[in-house]
């Protein structure tokens, strides 16, 4: 009989170990906790008297800001740092009319307008003129090339790897959050790092539907977990390795950008693909700061989601086959994320039907009797049990739920738990589905973005900052 245990580790188990153990070194790193442990004796021991006599202290480190000693304004930044004039936004737009506006009041407010550029790739409707009147640079491609390729036309004919230092690529519908630049430029300190990615945060800035409230938790729940224990983990400066800088908010030296193959033939999506290139051409490191926050919209309605989901998937799944891989730490760290990807997707596809095996027997006798389902239900009990099923599976993931409601100060994720294990088996499902199709699938260069709700009036985003008011940043360098 399989234990319970085995499950829980297959299907949650080494990625979350791994870096959630990185990341809470470097927790101690950054926060300077590791001279109070030496002198509480050995630093293992005082993590064991730490996190049983303060459970709750692992939880407000991750509550709070790990950019307390930086400076709270870039103008007081030193001589020779990057400040928000050294910046060069890159908005890529295709119909995004509904939300273009905010995005640009939001950006314009940290970084001067005439650093601010938007390509519009084959949009229709009025997302270049809603542009245009913002007062930031615009242009638009003769053809729909697709995000890529709008991004690499952009980069040319702005000039912006000769006129700034630093690109951020930014999603139209993203609305980058006060503070992000304080926490997130500091990073290029280190000169190894060329790259930063941002916090994702999903907006909660219009009114949804039952369903719209399901999958935006779930994704609140996906970002909470992956930021905090993966990402934070996994963009330590002493290992170093992780697989995205996703796009929706992500900063890059404008040098690294020539060496950056942005938009080869036939993937469909590009975050994937420019970091694998950071890494495969060795051309430096990732940071990141749970401080640098952006908000986004995520999709509210199941097709939405689903399209979104198979897309960033099929991405993956793409980009692993165009990169070989090398004897670096980043190709066997990967190779680890996407053992647990495989197995931890089998195990939540075959979930309804292992207790549907187990269970339908005792609801229903005479189908034990069945020839097929009666030797099925015999093989399966052999080795695991509903139990097994419940602490090794369910369990940990309203665990997981109860540990997100906590960190975001949101008890009502609690009300979506029931529906996350569904949507576990739709991700499952996704992922293994896509995995074939990276060897045959390619994309023709168009893009389609989910359905973009304009913002309610007086809702408010994950920090609080009223969705329908331009956000200030503190005051501009220079």
């Amino acid at each position: 009989m399989l234990p319970w245990w085995g499950f829980a580790v297959f299907a949650f188990g080494a990625n979350f170990v791994l870096w959630g153990f990185t990341g809470v070194a470097r927790l101690v790193d950054e926060q300077a906790v590791m001279a109070r442990l030496r002198r509480a004796g050995a630093v293992l021991g005082g993590l064991v008297v730490w996190a049983v006599t303060s459970p709750l202290g692992l939880l407000r480190l991750l509550r709070r800001s790990h950019t307390a000693d930086r400076p709270t304004s870039l103008a007081a930044l030193p001589d020779g740092r990057f400040t928000v004039t050294d910046v060069a936004v890159l908005i890529p737009a295709h119909n995004e009319e509904v939300v273009i506006t905010d995005s640009l009041a939001a950006i314009i407010g940290l970084v001067p307008k005439e650093n601010v550029h938007v390509v519009s790739d084959g949009s229709t409707d009025d997302t270049v003129a809603l542009a245009t009147a913002m007062g930031v640079h615009v242009m638009a491609t003769r053809t729909n090339l697709g995000k890529a390729g709008a991004l690499e036309e952009a980069i040319a004919e702005f000039r912006l790897v000769e006129r700034f230092p630093v690109v951020m690529l930014l999603d139209a519908d993203t609305r980058v959050q006060p503070g992000y630049f304080t926490a997130a430029l500091p990073l290029f300190d280190d000169p190894e790092v060329v790259a930063v990615a941002g916090c994702v945060r999903t907006a909660r800035d219009r009114r949804l539907s039952v369903m719209g409230n399901v999958l935006v938790a779930h994704r609140t729940r996906i970002y909470a977990l992956g930021q905090r224990i993966l990402k934070f983990g996994q963009t330590w400066a002493k290992v170093n390795a992780t697989h995205i800088v996703p796009g929706f908010a992500s900063l890059y030296r404008t040098e690294v950008l020539p060496k950056i193959d942005m938009n080869p033939p036939g993937l469909v999506i590009e975050d994937f693909n420019m970091t694998f290139e950071v890494y495969r051409h060795r051309l430096g490191k990732v940071g990141f700061s749970l401080d640098a926050v952006a908000v986004t919209q995520d999709p509210d309605t199941l097709r939405d989601y689903v399209r979104q989901t198979r897309r960033w998937s099929l991405g993956l799944w793409q980009t692993v086959r165009r990169h070989p891989p090398n004897a670096n730490l980043f190709t066997a760290m990967l190779t680890v994320l996407l053992i647990e990807l495989l197995t931890s997707s089998l195990i939540f596809l075959l979930l309804p039907l292992l207790f549907l095996v187990l269970l339908l027997p005792d609801a229903l006798p005479a189908t034990a009797g069945l020839p097929v389902f009666g030797w099925l239900h015999t093989v399966v009990s052999a080795h695991v049990n509903a139990t097994t099923l419940v602490f090794g599976i369910l369990v940990p993931d309203l665990l997981m739920t109860v540990l997100v409601a906590l960190l975001e100060r949101r008890p009502r994720l609690l009300l979506c738990a029931p529906f996350f294990v569904f949507l576990r088996v739709l991700d499952a499902l996704t992922a293994l589905v896509t995995l074939p199709l990276a060897w045959v699938a390619r994309s023709d260069g168009r893009w389609r973005s989910p359905a973009r709700r304009a913002l309610t009036a007086g809702a408010d985003d994950p920090d609080g900052v009223p969705a329908h008011v331009p956000v200030e940043e503190m005051e501009v360098a220079g």
